[in-house]
């Protein structure tokens, strides 16, 4: 299987190793780092016994990879149907205004993710790779953020603007900026969206990006 069909999996036991628990059967990110879990690519029925252990009995756990057929016992809680995106190869002049974020932005960054809501994110996300925002009069208002890695691809993730200031291309400014960063570092950026998410699709397009493979995301909850 390509990394990238199950990126999870594969940045937990490479580049995000240091943020795993569990064992090769099943696995998943410290709680307060993220909320996915991961199985093999191959997957049989030993990894869904280990992943059930792993979360504990009639707890959930949230698989985000290819699509996989989920065995009788497990509650399906949420089943979305997402889209994996690849980005362009570029580079360009990083806008002034933008600053990379860091420990001491943490409580910001907390707030506009609150209140911008671009998806999962748990206290310590920010670990998982470099983080860039704008303010506008001293505020943070708008962020993007880099999460799972896989091979030379990069995850580009909690793209968001405070509603207040929408419109004025600061989504588009930061993954610009991220994109320069990626390709000085020999990298190449990837996302990921939900399906019916019109708007963000056709941003990502307007940026380079192209659709590789549709992606499942979803919130199970282990047999008791």
């Amino acid at each position: 299987m390509d990394p990238l069909d199950n990126m999870v999996w594969h940045a937990l036991h490479g580049e995000h190793s240091a943020f795993r628990e569990g064992s090769d059967d099943a696995c998943r990110y410290d709680v307060d780092v993220s909320i996915f879990c991961a199985l093999p690519d191959v997957v049989r029925s030993e990894h869904w016994d280990a992943l059930s252990a792993l979360v504990g009995p009639g707890e959930t756990a949230s698989l985000f990879r290819s699509p996989i057929e989920i065995p009788e016992g497990w509650v399906v809680e949420m089943d979305l149907k997402g889209v994996q995106m690849i980005g362009p190869r570029t580079s360009t002049t990083i806008d002034p205004r933008i600053e990379v974020m860091n420990n001491d932005n943490a409580n910001e960054v907390a707030d506009l993710v609150e209140r911008a809501k671009p998806g999962p994110f748990r206290p310590r996300t920010p670990e998982l790779g470099t983080y860039l925002g704008i303010r506008e009069e001293g505020e943070l208002v708008a962020l993007a953020g880099q999460r799972l890695r896989a091979d030379d691809f990069v995850e580009v993730s909690a793209v968001c603007t405070d509603e207040r200031f929408r419109g004025r291309g600061l989504a588009s400014t930061l993954m610009h900026a991220q994109h320069a960063l990626l390709d000085a570092d020999g990298r190449r950026p990837m996302l990921h969206t939900s399906a019916d998410n019109v708007k963000a699709i056709s941003l990502y397009e307007s940026l380079g990006y192209t659709h590789r493979r549709e992606v499942q995301i979803a919130v199970l909850r282990a047999p008791l």
